[in-house]
């Protein structure tokens, strides 16, 4: 069994929509995937309709990855099988957005006041699935779209970094919250790519108190060093392990796509079913 649990689409910042997901995790071969997009869930149901109309042999999990910033971090936290229903859960999504619409609406004046880049919100807006997550891909690509910078990457160094003086910080909730408000909900809370986070194996610590149930040790980002390293933390404070490749965009290399080419043992799944059950149960 092939199993790929960090996926985003054209509701964040991905570059498939949720159908061609479906098409291309069937065509690399995965058994599971779970759609992640940032502080967004409208992929789900869009891809499990789609699969379902056309006979997809494909298990969709519903998930999450909730964007947080914690002492000049970004941390970032899955959350697998929340009840999207809950009045907490939605409330939190609805902060989350709001958030990133004034962060891309302040960002817009700035580039037009100090820049000189006459770039409009409508313009970021349009780069994303009715309804997603506005974030810094979408405002790097209308920048460039609109001759600000010669590419993307340049966007980013000149206008997206942190130190930029057009660059507005988003507010978030805290790692804490997200941990608390999606286990709350039913859900299974994850530490995202922790190697990102200088302070990870500190803050896993006090995110367990508020509900922390994994650790994404299986990432493209980690070594297989780095792999063992988050599976033993996982172990020292009985945290499931999980992986993904993380996949946004088609990065070929040698002709292939990176979802699912990333190994994540098939025993991820059956711990994430197990954790499901049980936390339904307790």
């Amino acid at each position: 069994m092939k199993v790929d649990l960090h996926i985003h689409t054209t509701y964040s910042d991905g570059a498939f929509s949720p159908e061609l997901i479906v098409d291309t995790a069937i065509e690399s071969g995965l058994d599971v995937i779970a759609l992640t997009d940032h502080d967004n869930i409208l992929s789900y149901d869009i891809a499990k309709k789609y699969a379902k109309d056309n006979d997809k042999k494909l298990e969709i999990i519903q998930g999450v990855e909730i964007n947080t910033i914690y002492k000049g971090y970004e941390v970032h936290i899955l959350g697998y099988f929340p009840d999207i229903n809950n009045h907490e859960f939605q409330n939190m999504l609805k902060f989350q957005q709001n958030a990133r619409v004034h962060q891309a609406k302040e960002m817009v004046a700035l580039l037009n006041k100090k820049a000189g880049i006459r770039i409009k919100f409508e313009d970021i807006k349009k780069l994303v699935a009715p309804g997603g997550s506005i974030g810094r891909p979408h405002i790097a690509r209308a920048i460039t779209n609109l001759g600000g910078t010669g590419s993307v990457m340049e966007a980013y160094a000149k206008y997206i970094n942190d130190d930029s003086p057009v660059y507005v910080k988003r507010k978030t909730v805290s790692p804490h919250d997200a941990c608390e408000i999606i286990y709350d909900s039913g859900g299974i809370p994850v530490f995202a790519h922790p190697i990102d986070v200088e302070i990870s194996d500190t803050l896993a610590k006090e995110l367990v108190s508020y509900g922390l149930r994994g650790i994404e040790a299986y990432h493209r980002k980690h070594s297989p060093a780095v792999v063992e390293y988050y599976s033993t933390l996982a172990e020292k404070y009985g945290l499931i392990i999980t992986g993904g490749s993380d996949f946004h965009a088609p990065s070929v290399n040698h002709g292939t796509i990176i979802m699912g080419k990333n190994f994540v043992p098939s025993w991820v799944y059956d711990e994430l079913l197990k954790e499901k059950k049980r936390l339904e149960i307790s």
